[in-house]
């Protein structure tokens, strides 16, 4: 989040002591999920001239998404910035344009101002999956100063011309370059000039023109049919002068051969106050100017005499008619400037604002406003000929507006309303009738346009801001869980975060499946779309089992062998099934019984082919051909099929081939790759591509004990080939050989190009490809071309640098096998990762080769085939150790897991944008605890719509979100604090609230004379009186599980469903008619309660038997005298200067913070009952939350983004003063504002490595969770650890490949608002960018010099400045990611 430096002034450090004790724990911060707040949102070609993407551009992270088919947003990557966007906008390409590369040709570009100071322009790359600057154009120092260029941008609809803003009386205007040159802009002009003594330059500016502050900017079209360059552009800015109580609409002209700017005229009239000017498209001068209460259509054509053509009134807009769903709660409506000053985020900046910390959206934001305002609006896209607006006023109701041009003069039509509910800060209309709609403090959605309506489609999640959180292992999931309060009234909800890919899991079996060795779906002919039967294989047995409702058995109806163990299976042919056993292969033709499509007969035709004196050890079935393989000798056997007569066939042998390794996987292709124009993947390759005279459907991968990766073609007149051959020979840190390196599975896949992964048994995940053009010949080498200078802006003495480009061809037209004596072609192994510490299987989601994968170790994985190196998430289920995708036409995208001896059928909902349950409670809820005795959440909730009261303490459901039982405060009173403290051997909740209105805290600092309440709640285990069920939900059933497919298990699996299967889909908020059998209860019951004089904002548990509450700026030592909670005592209290807004307690130590001193460290004694202050922040803050690591360290979050960690020493010394500084250990600035901090518990074992001792994220991990909707951890590294990770950090903030792409300096950016010279915290998004090279550019980064700056060398030890080895790095960093995962 930006703030104002002149805001930021009074952040000065008190002490300039900032060294740091040799026992300083080091740390790595990493964002788990990133924030889900939208600022705005875009429209354009970005990933390639066919396809329409929609951007989310976010404070600290830009969003590539789509709206699918089904008009579900789909994410398709998200990247960090490493600085604060504060506009974007899209450059159009415009056919005059010269493209700098070849690969940008015909795609839009991205145009970002942020807080680097810079005029940034960024390209997608598709094979590295993420934006690069094409380049920077500085405007102004580096900041968030609201007197420098960087706050709004304006960009012409033709794309030749941008305006960039400051907030008061400064603009910028740019030129985009025609001519095929390395500059995007040739002209530019900045006024007031940045050198007043330029006088050919000041000599032709009117002085003042622009003073005042800019609310609006929009370029006014010329006509099209002339060269857009020989005109000067009109730009159109409402000013707000300074005392004036209206803007003002000036056209300014911008004189491009003078370089000049002038006004042209000016439109001002007494009426409501203007606060937006957006030009109408394909219009060539008309704007629409809207007011607060009306909306002017501006006839701009003739500049000099600008005027209305068209008023319409928003106060009497047509009323919504009753069938629109909307939000029935009350909405407060937030009557904001266009300076945003009461969205949630600015708020919180704002250093001691007349507002209570507790409330974001305090009463200083309420208003009650008579007259309605446009808050929103979006164009109908590439309509050319009559514009049509769809927009949304601040009461929540949508409209549409259409404008038509035709003989009898300019016409305009308001519809009815289409659709009303929450007001919406930005609107997007896309393709195929989707609008997005986007919520300040709840989720958004998608709506279609249908009939005249807007009909509600899907959500678009937005969990911010989260108010706090509460990280447990909740109903013994074995993994953690985080359940937070996010959202403010009437949007408030309760949401459990999880970690990887959203499963919706829809059934669970009994645990009777044990001894399972292999699981496969198979379908009855090749071009079908469903999967037709499903194949278990146990130590001794397979059975067959039907996919459709009803899994039923059909093994003898099939034809497979039932009392051996199956190797493997598939279909070769339409009809006819292969078994692979130990013993033999065998051929089935099934019967209808088993598949509509079977052969008439009453049982199954089968014949069988049996190996000489021998057994097989694997097989692979494919397209018409089998391959088998035996160890004792070692063979590679090729067998074919032939028909003999009606229904009869014969399996002979093709080719056999004797081997001098042992195979140890095969894998064949099961389709011939299709290309796929898919707006969610776009592939550009295409079947020409492939070598001339190969087969991809005659090709087939092994796996040896050499070990090995070998590609084999079968051509039936020439025998079996050898293509390409990759050896595997891995060594650790120390030069060793790594064991195990043996292929456990093996996978060819085409995404852009031909490259082969395969997964070993050490739990290791290897990507071969062929090798580069400098290790081949002409004809046989792939085809790359690096990006230009200009795309990345390469320096000079990055100039030799490779980098990949946007998207093209990798291989050319050339046969790159067709010289047979350069066959076998070596192998380049690209990239290395360890993803556990078990063999890892490779299982297509489908039979194309450009199919993602879940690679099986540990845990599962989903692998990103399309993304370039290895690219993996984890998938949010239970370790398991069989795994298949199952199509049917009732559950087209299920997968079963085979885990704990139970099959689960799940649906990977990886398309969704976030992994987060929502529970809707209502109100706003702002604190929430875990109850480990009754397993229930505890959540304080306010501003609640019940004309009782406005705030409660509430017992919810983990499982359903059902509210089961509530304290309801007294009215007018407001919940502030509360924390679970311990009474001898039970627990009870004590609440600290309000009493009185307005504000807690006075502009000083100073807390405001108010008066609160102590509660404490006693949480009782009530029997209920008789021996019904209580029903947790009654929404009725999804259609997933009203129609099982797993019926002959559905009487036991009803009842063994997983806690978390229950409404497991991120967007349900109750579970399907489930009643859960209970015979108790809790109950809140208030035990005591007192009155204090001040708001008890902040309490915790102390010393087991005390707890810490505090009033305004005092605090007190309390206790329950005898374990009585009935009873309570004061024994002693403690006062600071300023407001206290936060509280915790390690052992004896206490620290407070409050609203300007920061965090002060306190000391309780209890034989004379005395509280003694003994350390003091070195630096004024704004506290919003703190944790005590152990007695001598805190972590504390301030309201400007940052995380410091600081420290005292072991003793005080003798001569120190009664208050001595704490010591700044370590900072780093998020850019977020973190409301909640917490210890993190992780019991993940970690992979096996070599050398580096394990990273223990049991104790002292730190959890911080941000307005935006962001989750950072805070990992603890060792100091050696640190040291390499620093010098990589070093070299990736300045590798074009790597560095901040909005052209921040990476270690300004993350020092901000901290003092000089203070150790680090590692950017763990910057070093994860590492992961995601291949190893020849992760090579080139560590070898990379980091220059002649001295304060580089100086903050690096000497012996890092040298190369790094890279499967050091590499191995770190795959343990953080593989942790965090």
């Amino acid at each position: 989040m930006a703030v104002s430096e002149e805001e930021c002034s009074s952040a000065k450090s008190r002490s300039s002591s900032s060294s740091t004790t040799s026992t300083t724990t080091h740390y790595l911060a990493k964002c788990v999920l990133r924030g889900s707040v939208v600022l705005q949102v875009l429209y354009g070609h970005i990933r390639s001239p066919a396809f329409l993407d929609v951007v989310f551009a976010k404070e600290t992270s830009i969003e590539l998404v789509i709206i699918g088919e089904d008009g579900i947003a789909q994410s398709v990557c998200e990247q960090p910035v490493f600085g604060t966007i504060k506009d974007i906008a899209i450059l159009p390409w415009n056919e005059k344009f010269h493209a700098r590369n070849p690969q940008m040709l015909g795609k839009d570009l991205l145009i970002v101002i942020s807080d680097s100071g810079k005029l940034s322009f960024l390209t997608f790359c598709n094979e590295m999956h993420r934006f690069f600057p094409v380049t920077h154009v500085p405007l102004s120092n580096p900041g968030n100063s609201r007197h420098q260029l960087g706050r709004m941008l304006a960009v012409d609809s033709n794309g030749c011309f941008i305006a960039a803003s400051a907030y008061e009386g400064r603009l910028a205007l740019f030129s985009v370059s025609t001519t095929d040159g390395s500059n995007i802009i040739d002209e530019r002009l900045i006024y007031p000039p940045e050198n007043e003594g330029d006088a050919s330059i000041a000599k032709s500016i009117q002085k003042n023109i622009i003073h005042g502050t800019i609310w609006s900017m929009c370029f006014i079209s010329q006509d099209s049919s002339q060269p857009s360059k020989e005109h000067n552009p009109v730009l159109a800015i409402l000013l707000n002068r300074p005392g004036e109580p209206t803007n003002d609409l000036l056209l300014l002209g911008w004189n491009i051969r003078e370089c000049a700017i002038h006004v042209i005229s000016h439109f001002s009239e007494p009426g409501p106050l203007a606060h937006n000017i957006v030009e109408v498209p394909h219009s060539y001068g008309f704007a629409f100017l809207f007011r607060v209460g009306d909306a002017l259509l501006m006839d701009l054509r003739d500049a000099h005499n600008p005027c209305c053509v068209y008023r319409t009134s928003l106060n009497f807009l047509p009323n919504a008619v009753d069938e629109h769903a909307f939000v029935e709660e009350s909405c407060r409506v937030h009557d904001v400037d266009d300076e945003g000053l009461f969205n949630v985020a600015a708020c919180a900046l704002l250093e001691l604002r007349d507002y209570d910390p507790m409330c974001i959206d305090g009463d200083s934001s309420n208003v009650t406003s008579t007259s309605k305002h446009l808050c929103s609006w979006s164009w109908e896209p590439e309509n050319h000929k009559n514009p049509r607006m769809i927009f949304c006023v601040d009461t929540g109701e949508i409209f549409m507006i259409e404008i038509f041009f035709d003989s009898d003069g300019l016409k305009v039509n308001l519809s009815e309303c289409l659709y009303k509910g929450l007001p919406c800060k930005a609107l997007l209309w896309v393709h195929g009738g989707y609008l997005a709609a986007l919520v300040e403090m709840g989720d958004g959605m998608v709506l279609t346009l249908s009939n005249g309506r807007l009909h509600y489609t899907s959500p678009i999640q937005n969990i911010a801001p989260i108010l706090d959180m509460s990280v447990v292992d909740s109903h013994d999931e074995k993994h953690d869980q985080m359940f937070a309060c996010c959202g403010v009234a009437p949007e408030g909800s309760l949401r459990i975060i999880r970690s990887g890919i959203s499963v919706e899991k829809l059934l669970r079996t009994a645990p009777i499946y044990q001894g399972i060795t292999g699981t496969w779906t198979v379908r009855m002919k090749v071009i079908e779309s469903y999967h037709s039967f499903l194949v278990l294989s146990f130590v001794e047995e397979t059975r067959v089992l039907s996919v459709g409702l009803s899994f039923t058995d059909v093994t003898d109806s099939v034809g497979f062998q039932p009392d051996v163990c199956t190797l493997a299976c598939g279909l070769v042919s339409d009809g006819l099934l292969v078994q692979i056993h130990q013993n033999a292969v065998r051929l089935c033709s099934p019967t209808k019984v088993a598949h509509f499509d079977g052969i008439p007969l009453s049982s199954p035709v089968c014949t069988s082919w049996f190996p000489d004196n021998t057994s097989i050890s694997l097989g692979a079935v494919g397209h018409n051909m089998i391959v088998v393989s035996t160890s004792s000798p070692c063979f590679l056997l090729v067998l074919g099929v032939r028909l003999l007569s009606a229904y009869h066939y014969e399996i002979y042998e093709m080719q056999r081939l004797r081997l001098q390794n042992e195979i140890s996987c095969i894998s064949i292709p099961q389709k011939p790759f299709e290309q796929k124009q898919s707006s969610s993947s776009i592939h550009l390759v295409n079947n020409s591509t492939f070598p001339f005279g190969v087969d991809i459907g005659r090709t087939f991968v092994i796996g040896t004990h050499r070990p090995s990766v070998e590609m084999f073609s079968f051509i039936p007149d020439k025998g079996l080939r050898v293509l390409a051959s990759g050896t595997i020979s891995l060594t650790n840190t120390m030069g060793t050989a790594i064991s195990g390196c043996i292929p456990q599975d093996v996978r060819l896949i085409l995404v852009d190009r031909l490259y082969i992964l395969t997964g070993l048994r050490n739990g290791m995940l290897l990507r071969f490809e062929w090798p580069d053009a400098s290790k081949m010949s002409s004809t046989e080498s792939p085809r790359f071309q690096p990006i230009s200078s200009s795309l990345v802006n390469i320096g000079t003495a990055l100039s030799g640098v490779r980098v990949p480009t946007s998207y093209s061809p990798q291989f050319s037209e050339a046969n790159i096998f067709e010289k047979t004596n350069d066959l076998p072609i070596n192998l380049q192994l690209i990239a290395i990762r360890r993803i556990g510490i078990t063999p890892v299987f490779l299982v297509p989601l489908s039979d194309s080769l450009d199919a993602d994968l879940i690679a099986l170790s540990d845990r599962p994985w989903l692998l990103h085939t399309a993304r370039h190196s290895l690219s993996y998430t984890s998938i949010s289920f239970e370790p398991s150790t069989h795994v298949t995708p199952v199509c049917s036409i009732e559950c087209p995208k299920g997968i079963l897991f085979v885990a704990e001896n139970s099959l689960h059928l799940v649906e990977m909902v990886h398309s969704k944008r976030l992994n987060v349950q929502k529970f809707h409670l209502g109100g706003t809820p702002r604190k929430v605890l875990y109850h480990s005795e009754s397993r229930l959440l505890l959540v304080m909730r306010t501003e609640l719509s019940n004309d009782m009261c406005s705030s409660d303490i509430s017992c919810v459901d983990p499982l359903s979100g059902s509210v089961l039982s509530s304290f309801k405060l007294e009215p007018g009173e407001t919940a502030k604090s509360m924390e679970l403290v311990r009474v001898g051997s039970e627990q009870v909740l004590v609440v600290g609230t309000s009493l009185s209105s307005g504000p807690a805290i006075m502009p000083s600092g100073e807390a405001e004379s108010t008066k609160g309440r102590l509660i404490v709640l006693c949480l009782d285990h009530v029997q209920n009186s008789d021996s019904g069920s209580i029903t947790f939900c009654s929404k009725a059933g999804s259609a997933s599980q009203r129609t099982s497919p797993f019926r002959e298990i559905v009487g036991y699996a009803t009842e063994q469903l997983s806690s978390s299967s229950l409404c497991s889909s991120p967007d349900d908020t109750s579970c399907d008619g489930v009643k859960l059998e209970e015979t108790e209860a809790w109950q809140l019951r208030s035990a005591y309660s007192i009155t204090w004089p001040g708001m008890v904002l902040a309490i915790c548990p102390y010393l087991d038997r005390y707890f810490l509450a505090s009033a305004g700026n005092t605090f007190y030592i309390c206790g329950f005298p005898s374990d009585n909670p009935q009873r309570m005592k004061r024994f002693a209290y403690g006062r600071t200067r300023f407001m206290i807004t936060s509280m915790t307690s390690y052992f004896t130590r206490i620290a407070v913070g409050d609203c300007r001193d920061g965090i002060l460290f306190y000391s309780y004694h209890e034989d004379s009952k005395k509280v003694e202050q003994l350390y003091c922040d070195p630096s004024q803050r704004l506290v919003a939350d703190c944790i005590l690591m152990d007695v001598d360290t805190a972590v504390v979050s301030d309201r400007k983004g940052s995380i410091a960690v600081l420290s005292c020493s072991d003793r005080l010394e003798n001569n120190a003063s009664p208050e001595s500084n704490l010591t700044l250990s370590s900072a780093y600035y998020m850019g977020e504002i973190a409301m909640s901090i917490r210890k993190g518990s992780y019991s993940y074992k970690l992979p096996a490595d070599d050398v580096l001792n394990g990273i223990d994220l049991s104790q002292n991990t730190i959890i911080a969770s941000t307005l935006l909707g962001s989750i950072i951890i805070f990992i603890p590294i060792s100091r050696e650890e640190h040291e390499l990770l620093e010098a990589v950090q070093a070299r990736l903030v300045v590798h074009p490949l790597t560095a901040p792409v909005l052209g921040n300096d990476h270690d300004d950016f993350r020092s901000r608002e901290n003092p000089v010279g203070i150790p680090k915290i590692l950017d763990g998004d910057m070093l994860a960018q590492f992961l995601e090279l291949t190893s020849k550019q992760q090579e080139t980064i560590l070898s990379l010099p980091l220059g002649s700056s001295e304060t580089v060398k100086s903050s690096l030890k000497p012996h890092l400045l040298s190369p790094i080895p890279v499967n050091q790095v590499v191995q770190l960093l795959e343990r953080v990611h593989y942790a965090l995962n």
